[in-house]
């Protein structure tokens, strides 16, 4: 590894274990990249192909959003969705003319293949692991597809650079959510802001499609996902998965709710997102971990 990647401290662990955390300004990192001046390095994050002239119709079959018609060049989300409408895959894509790429989360990329594998039936598409031929890169406008060998001089003629630290700091103040991050095994993409981000609500059927449309009638799903501000005070921040509690009852009174991720914003301060219940007030005071916090 040579150019600006050599200086990356990297993330420890979960996964994005070994991708850039920050270049030794993490609070200078976020403003470069909020104006535009430096890019994140995601090279870490599984890449897929999806090729043959069905891709479109035959992902928009399988997925929340409506693809039969996307323009080349046009990126957009979609959600693979159980029969019970709880989200078990995301993607991130862009189709080329002739090919269909998408990013997801690092280590889901395996149940991902097997299940669009045994989806394609009589469907002339081709499903390949292309990680190692593509690299994500991010910047103020958003997401990008670099061949891999080209990374570092891509990373070396930017601008800037920033890390992980970064991007997630600026996510979490954008309340964007992330699989795995701001979701369980229970979440319907209602609760997450999902809809209209990566769910078509004017589509045909696809699997989970009954759930999707019963909450957005009902207009009411079981959780939220809420922005906390957290009590400065403290000088560590909750961990993924720690449980929520008011706090008029105490840290060890009944859950209503966990902590998706927690960060440092430059602006802000400590913050994060969290999935808590419907029924807890907005304006109620809560403890993330142990920690006071207050929903945005």
């Amino acid at each position: 590894m040579s150019g600006v990647r050599a200086a990356a401290v990297p993330v420890e662990s979960g996964p994005d274990a070994g991708a850039p955390w920050h270049y030794g300004d993490p609070y200078a990192e976020q403003r470069a990249l909020e104006t535009g001046a430096a890019l994140v390095d995601l090279s870490h994050r599984p890449v897929i192909a999806v090729s043959g002239p069905d891709r479109l119709t035959w992902l928009h079959s399988l997925t929340s959003q409506h693809l039969t018609a996307l323009p080349p060049r046009t990126w957009t989300q979609a959600l693979i969705l159980s029969p019970n409408g709880h989200v078990e895959h995301h993607l991130t894509l862009v189709d080329d003319g002739t090919t269909v790429l998408a990013h997801v989360e690092p280590g889901s990329q395996d149940a991902l293949l097997e299940y669009l594998a045994t989806m394609v039936f009589w469907s002339q598409v081709t499903i390949t692991d292309v990680t190692a031929d593509w690299a994500v890169v991010r910047g103020a406008d958003g997401d990008r597809l670099v061949p891999r060998p080209d990374l570092e001089s891509v990373l070396d003629s930017a601008p800037g650079v920033a890390g992980l630290w970064a991007a997630e700091a600026l996510r979490v103040a954008a309340r964007i959510p992330r699989l795995g991050f701001e979701t369980d095994h229970r979440t319907i993409p209602a609760e997450v802001g999902w809809i209209d981000v990566a769910v078509h609500l004017d589509k045909g059927c696809y699997r989970g499609q009954e759930t999707v449309a019963r909450v957005h009638n009902l207009g009411r799903p079981p959780r939220r996902m809420v922005l906390l501000h957290l009590d400065g005070s403290d000088a560590s921040l909750p961990e993924h998965g720690d449980p929520l509690a008011i706090a008029s009852e105490g840290a060890d009174s009944r859950s209503v709710g966990f902590v998706g991720t927690a960060a440092r914003h430059y602006e802000l301060g400590p913050i994060a997102l969290a999935l808590v219940k419907h029924s807890v007030p907005d304006d109620a005071a809560l403890l993330a971990g142990g920690i006071p916090a207050a929903q945005d």
